[in-house]
């Protein structure tokens, strides 16, 4: 859309269930634990996937979101000729502070009705993981939170054990 002029190049949207969707503003918080979450993640699983932020995916016709982070099987054309579908994505991580509510509940339905394996909300405020695994239709069948304090192992990896407080940002001194 924005290669027909409806969309400036500046916007920042994404495609949800067929509306056009503004995204939210990114904090410092936001933008720390995004690039501390990538930077987990290419560490833990090296050159076996891609790990891509905020970087469209294909749902469906009417779905492209931009996920914060999704880690997704290695393509050979390191999907210069597609974003990655459903089957291609084994993580999707949204990192959540203004937008909880809407991660939890909207973005949720969406990847459970994409059959998306496993949907992680970190959220950086209460400084808590939300897992979301077994997806049936529109929901998850399992949903967990997690302190900062525990380790969680995707089940794309089951080598791989990653503690929740290494993908958030430190907290301040003044904020103790």
């Amino acid at each position: 859309m924005t290669e027909q002029g409806i969309l400036s190049p500046t916007e920042r949207t994404e495609l949800i269930n067929g509306e056009i969707v503004k995204m939210a503003a990114k904090g410092t918080a936001h933008t720390s634990a995004v690039l501390l979450v990538q930077d987990v993640f290419k560490e833990s699983l090296g050159r076996q996937v891609f790990v891509k932020s905020q970087d469209p995916i294909q749902l469906f016709n009417d779905s492209e979101p931009e996920p914060d982070v999704a880690v997704v099987k290695r393509d050979p054309l390191a999907y210069s000729t597609h974003h990655p579908i459903p089957e291609e994505i084994l993580l999707v991580i949204e990192v959540a502070d203004s937008s909880l509510k809407y991660d939890l509940e909207t973005m949720a339905v969406l990847y459970a009705r994409a059959e998306i394996a496993e949907y992680w909300v970190l959220d950086v405020l209460t400084r808590q993981l939300h897992i979301f695994r077994q997806p049936h239709q529109d929901r998850y069948q399992s949903q967990m939170i997690l302190a900062e304090t525990l380790d969680v192992t995707p089940i794309a990896f089951t080598d791989c054990t990653i503690a929740i407080r290494d993908l958030l940002p430190p907290i301040a001194p003044d904020q103790s």
